[in-house]
């Protein structure tokens, strides 16, 4: 099984409530229609599938993840959307369903954690209806910047993406969608980008503390350790550089998507 480089503690499942098929999946919204049966793949705390299930009944909507941690959250955020989504463990290389039995598979942050990403599309695929769309939109974590100027912050980006690839994933995954999808042999495609911005003081709080939160107590930050590849000192000194940018009245961070429609 692959390892999941953020895990599900708090800090990070607070950053997932935060995901909107609006801030999230708007590359997707355009195709979507009543009616539609859509499954989601890595569905976390469920918040987009929420939103998404809303567009598509009375379609059929299933939400899936590796993990059983976020799904109570993801089914309660289901039910105060007031909308039919079924949410149960699975797994994106061998998902255990018919071929051809959705017409929309949405993966939101999903192929940037995994060993073989090729082979989840083309998983993916195999339960696509033909004429169907496979939806992808992954961070590029060497793409984000951010201001003021922190070594802190520097330091952070470096290990995150030394932790990531140690666990056989890969963190700029956004510019390498559109290649993944021709090696899964996925040619109908349409890129785009997108970005979060961090830069009011409610989101840079929001944000500065969720990856302070993370530093120090997180999957990542166990897997830093265990691996050697940080010390507890580095890892507070990490946090701080967080919450001195979530302090600055000129704070500003900015991080880039790639997004991929497939038509199967």
């Amino acid at each position: 099984m692959d390892t999941y480089t953020h895990g599900h503690a708090e800090p990070v499942l607070q950053s997932h409530r935060w995901r909107t098929a609006e801030n999230s999946a708007a590359h997707l919204l355009p195709s979507l229609r009543p009616g539609l049966d859509l499954l989601d793949v890595g569905c976390g705390p469920g918040t987009i599938t929420a939103d998404l299930a809303a567009r598509v009944a009375p379609g059929r909507v299933l939400g899936l993840d590796v993990s059983p941690d976020p799904l109570d959250e993801a089914r309660a955020s289901a039910a105060r959307a007031g909308v039919a989504a079924t949410f149960a463990v699975g797994d994106c290389y061998a998902l255990d369903l018919p071929d051809a039995s959705f017409d929309v598979v949405h993966a939101h942050q999903v192929l940037q954690h995994l060993t073989d990403p090729v082979a989840a599309l083309r998983e993916m695929a195999r339960v696509c209806r033909p004429g169907g769309l496979i939806a992808v939109r992954d961070v590029d974590y060497a793409a984000t910047t951010w201001f003021p100027a922190d070594a802190g912050l520097d330091r952070w980006l470096a290990l995150y993406g030394r932790v990531a690839r140690r666990n056989g994933a890969e963190p700029d995954a956004g510019r390498r969608l559109l290649a993944w999808a021709h090696a899964a042999g996925l040619r109908d495609t349409r890129a785009s980008a997108g970005t979060y911005c961090y830069a009011t003081p409610d989101e840079r709080r929001w944000w500065g503390r969720s990856w302070a939160g993370r530093a120090t107590a997180s999957a990542f930050a166990e897997q830093a350790l265990a691996a050697g590849l940080a010390t507890p000192a580095e890892l507070r000194g990490i946090a701080d550089a967080w919450l001195r940018w979530a302090d600055a009245d000129d704070g500003w961070l900015g991080m880039l998507h790639g997004e991929l429609l497939i038509r199967v």
